[in-house]
């Protein structure tokens, strides 16, 4: 099965540097296969059979806190999980000059619709859904800085999300329809 591991908070200013070709062996070591690292920021595309993505995320945080000596929260999902989160993005959504769009990848404990009501939501400046797995978030550039959505950043929540620019997040998506196929 195709998986995606998403770290949170790695090679981001500086801090927890993980070079990528190691990573990838860190991966092949503890059992992953056709392991694919997208950009620098912890895009992990692999396949395995066996283990639950509660049991991946917990081998692969292992796995980097031993070859790493850092304690990186694991996201994992499923080819289904990020193509159910793809198809919920509007085709014209796109993270560009003029807007900025995410997905913010929730922790498992968390992921419920209900989350939303912890975020500060200014209809007329902000789109935002729920789709399990993850909030998406679009706003004119040029309203980036009204946005209710900017207040996430120190919060609990933004402790318990990984994101990714929905231009990422569709690149991810077509690296593992590749190795779905």
């Amino acid at each position: 099965m195709v998986h995606i591991a998403l770290l949170r908070g790695i090679n981001v200013g500086g801090k927890n540097k993980i070079d990528m070709k190691l990573l990838k062996q860190t991966f092949e070591q503890v059992g992953m296969n056709n392991v694919l690292t997208y950009i620098n920021t912890g895009n992990i595309i692999f396949s395995c059979e066996g283990p639950s993505k509660t049991e991946l995320s917990r081998i692969l945080e292992e796995a980097i806190q031993v070859d790493f000596g850092l304690q990186i929260k694991v996201v994992i999902r499923s080819f289904d999980d990020i193509k159910r989160i793809i198809d919920a993005i509007p085709d014209t959504w796109k993270n560009d000059k003029d807007m900025k769009s995410d997905v913010m990848f929730l922790w498992d404990e968390i992921d419920d619709e209900s989350v939303l009501l912890d975020l500060v939501i200014k209809p007329n400046i902000d789109t935002v859904k729920y789709v399990p797995g993850a909030i998406l978030w679009s706003v004119d550039k040029k309203n980036v800085t009204k946005s209710g959505m900017t207040k996430i950043i120190g919060s609990k929540l933004y402790k318990q999300v990984t994101v990714r620019n929905v231009n990422t997040s569709r690149k991810i998506y077509e690296l593992m329809q590749a190795q779905n196929s």
